[in-house]
């Protein structure tokens, strides 16, 4: 299940996953970006606007000081706070490689090989069949000809994150003689 934050916050150990960035971890922090409480990996940390504005008290001066006596910035506003998180996220994104050409090159096809809509305990299913099958992850990985981080993707529930296509999945339903697409 996608996780995001419907703004009460909690948590509640439900998930292991920043929902900034989708960087599984065991230690998240509850952060305030763009007016939105997520549960955040440390790296995204700092982009916690309650954290930003804690070090920058001088913020409504430099707002009086424009002489348009508002006395708010037009920073503010929602459309500029969710330009601001949509460039914070990018930069995320692109900080891991460096560049953004990726994102066009890369990816799964998704109309020539679309990832069908999975049974929602797909993840289970596989890892027990590949147990009662006596096979590794490596070993499955191999006889299927897929990487294993591919099926490892899978097995932990992350399919459609991961851009795991269909005919992966149509392979593993074939070889542990498991339903995985509900139909």
């Amino acid at each position: 299940m996608a996780k995001y934050s419907t703004g009460d916050g909690g948590g509640g150990g439900d998930g292991d996953a920043c929902e900034l960035c989708g960087k599984a971890s065991s230690r998240l922090s509850t952060a305030n970006v763009a007016g939105a409480k997520l549960l955040v990996c440390a790296d995204c940390s700092p982009h916690d606007d309650s954290r930003r504005d804690s070090g920058h008290s001088g913020q409504s001066s430099q707002g009086g000081s424009s002489g348009s006596g508002s006395g708010s910035s037009s920073s503010d506003s929602p459309a500029d706070r969710k330009k601001r998180a949509a460039q914070k996220q990018a930069e995320i994104y692109d900080a891991n490689t460096g560049d953004s050409s990726h994102w066009e090159k890369e990816g799964t096809n998704y109309e020539r090989d679309r990832l069908p809509y999975l049974v929602s305990d797909y993840d289970e299913r596989v890892e027990n069949a590949r147990q009662e099958a006596g096979l590794t992850v490596e070993e499955l990985a191999d006889k299927l000809d897929i990487d294993d981080e591919e099926y490892l993707a899978v097995e932990q529930g992350r399919a459609a994150r991961a851009g795991v296509g269909g005919s992966v999945i149509r392979e593993l339903e074939d070889e542990l003689d498991v339903t995985l697409v509900d139909e």
